[in-house]
């Protein structure tokens, strides 16, 4: 006879409890009825597992061994119906997602109403910060962010990475020139971030020079050009719209620009001092077992769009 899922539960039951009795109380059986099943799994197995004294159980040495193989097997059916019963179930609840502004007109907003129309029950709440924000102060559920990350206690995937270059439109470039060398981009009107301070340092480096790698955490890469801009903002989306508009030259990724590259409402320039930098784009969130749900499918649906 093969032995059953119900006489494993009763084995590991009645060890964790420490007693029959115990085991019986928690499973909500008789005490003879444990005893009995904890009997029968024994004669099956022909061995015994414990041995009884009037006041605790003892495990044998084969029953040690088969403890450890009984807990896997019940973990691993546990695990299965509980896969089953996500399957059946369809996500639902609100849903709270950041992201800086660029990116979430760019990347999330527009792939919005296919995703509505898979999960119907879930409520999304979109809100836009150019500064990382704290998840649980802010009762946010998945952060989208660019650049390396900081907080090591978040869950991350990656969502791709985005070049950055040195872009201008054509009005800009007709009336202004497009400049060949940093001495020369250095007189033009230079758009730049109110903050942080490295978003001011593009990705160039003087002809025929090269990027240090390595020699100390304090040497500063000679890829790196540090910008006085004429003009500062706060967000990419408004350094992108200034670009737009004919106003200068600015530093923007690749993922709220690519569109307009391919229209030519703005051309990349300096291609030939430009170092092929990249930035990390990553979800983070705190693992829960309410928001499973609903946070992996967001993540599922929303790397399958992005195209970084």
């Amino acid at each position: 006879m093969k032995t059953s899922t119900d006489e494993l539960l009763v084995f590991v039951t009645v060890i964790d409890s420490g007693s029959i009795t115990a085991a019986a109380e928690k499973l909500g059986q008789t005490v003879s009825g444990v005893s009995r099943a904890l009997t029968r799994l024994e004669q099956k197995l022909d061995t015994a597992l414990v041995r009884r004294t009037t006041r605790r159980l003892h495990l044998t040495e084969e029953g040690d061994a088969f403890l450890r193989r009984a807990r896997a097997i019940l973990a691993a059916m546990e695990e299965a119906e509980e896969s089953v019963a996500r399957g059946r179930e369809r996500p639902s609840g609100r849903l709270r997602v950041d992201a800086a502004s660029p990116f979430m007109l760019h990347c999330v907003a527009p792939h919005m109403t296919a995703f509505s129309a898979l999960y119907p029950e879930i409520r999304l709440e979109l809100t836009s910060n150019e500064r990382i924000v704290d998840l649980l102060e802010q009762k946010v559920d998945i952060a989208i962010r660019i650049g390396a990350l900081q907080d090591s206690t978040l869950h991350a995937r990656s969502l791709g990475s985005s070049k950055l270059r040195v872009l201008a439109s054509p009005a800009y470039l007709a009336e202004h020139g497009e400049p060949a060398t940093l001495d020369a981009l250095r007189e033009h009107r230079l758009i730049g971030f109110t903050a942080p301070e490295h978003l001011n340092r593009w990705p160039l480096r003087a002809a025929g020079g090269r990027s240090k790698r390595g020699g100390g955490a304090s040497q500063e890469p000679a890829a790196r050009l540090k910008i006085e801009p004429s003009i500062t903002a706060s967000s990419g989306e408004t350094l992108r719209q200034l670009a737009l508009s004919g106003w200068g030259i600015a530093c923007l990724a690749d993922f709220m620009t690519a569109a307009d590259v391919r229209e030519n409402r703005l051309v990349p320039i300096l291609g030939k001092l430009l170092v092929d930098e990249r930035q990390p784009v990553n979800a983070v969130y705190y693992q829960s077992a309410s928001l499973a749900g609903r946070v992996q499918c967001f993540l599922d649906f929303i790397a399958a769009r992005v195209s970084l």
